[in-house]
């Protein structure tokens, strides 16, 4: 009689148990020993999971896989980049508003338009002493990544970033004809497509060691780490390249294997002839930050 009341019980507490689950009061995530070694069933070995190390969604609440730590509370890791991008005025308004006096005003490569340290607020800090052929000064620069209604008009975009085919663990994006804004915000101005825009990007990512990240483009492009300028592209000119090796630069970034740091990108299109916006990197996690 003992052994059956046990089992009856058993059963009970096992009914009790999925109901909880399904309701939601169940662990966030679990992973049995062979899921865990990557041995389990699905295509990969580990449960249907790709190969690799890759957070998952439960109950809404971000989640490592095992051995990683969360990059972030802000969400759950992507391959898509958030960006907000801001359309400029690169020549007078029909009923004569102002240019902004930074855009379509010069063409030169220049090194130090952003201070080697983001600012406070997570924007750049103009470098530079005084004006140069393709910068006005602070004031003006200070504006790029901001809204100002009288210069500029802001939106969002999403930058998808795919697997590189060639190369396994590798995410690319590739456009020779990046004008995300053609006839939106102040429009096109009477050419073939909208230039005269800024972008911003801003996310976290968790640093495992061996990563690279690289872009090119046209015009400016600074790429922060930890705070720190690691790429710079500055200046009004043609596609150009720029690659931060994160183990060969930890120690300038301040960052360490198994931490989380934060990536902040800027970009801006200042003259009427291409806009390219590549990336190649082989960062696994990009959580989105949202931008101010």
């Amino acid at each position: 009689m003992g052994v059956k009341v046990m089992g009856r019980t058993r059963a009970l507490l096992g009914v009790f148990a999925i109901s909880l689950a399904l309701l939601g009061f169940g662990p966030a995530c679990s992973f049995d020993a062979n899921h865990k070694a990557g041995t389990g069933p699905g295509p990969t070995g580990d449960g249907g999971l790709p190969q690799g190390d890759f957070p998952i969604r439960n109950n809404d609440a971000f989640v490592s896989a095992p051995d990683v730590p969360a990059a972030s509370d802000a969400g759950p890791c992507s391959q898509v980049l958030r960006a907000v991008v801001r359309d400029f005025r690169g020549w007078p308004g029909m009923n004569g508003e102002p240019k902004h006096p930074d855009f379509e005003n010069g063409n030169a490569v220049q090194k130090g338009i952003a201070a080697e340290m983001l600012g406070a607020d997570s924007k750049p800090v103009y470098g530079l002493p005084g004006p140069t052929p393709v910068s006005t000064g602070p004031a003006e620069y200070g504006q790029w990544y901001r809204d100002v209604p009288e210069f500029n008009v802001r939106s969002e975009i999403d930058i998808a970033l795919t697997p590189d085919p060639a190369r396994a663990g590798t995410f690319v994006y590739d456009n020779d004809v990046f004008f995300p804004l053609d006839n939106m915000a102040f429009g096109n101005q009477g050419r073939d497509h909208n230039f005269h825009f800024t972008t911003e990007v801003h996310f976290d990512f968790p640093y495992r060691g061996g990563e690279v990240f690289t872009f090119r483009g046209d015009d400016d492009l600074w790429l922060f780490v930890n705070g720190h300028l690691a790429i710079d592209l500055g200046g009004v000119h043609g596609a150009m390249t720029g690659t931060v090796n994160l183990d060969a630069d930890a120690a300038k970034l301040g960052i360490t294997p198994g931490q989380t740091y934060r990536m902040d990108i800027f970009h801006a299109e200042r003259h009427t002839s291409r806009s390219t916006y590549h990336i190649e990197t082989t960062l696994q996690c990009i959580v989105n930050i949202p931008i101010p």
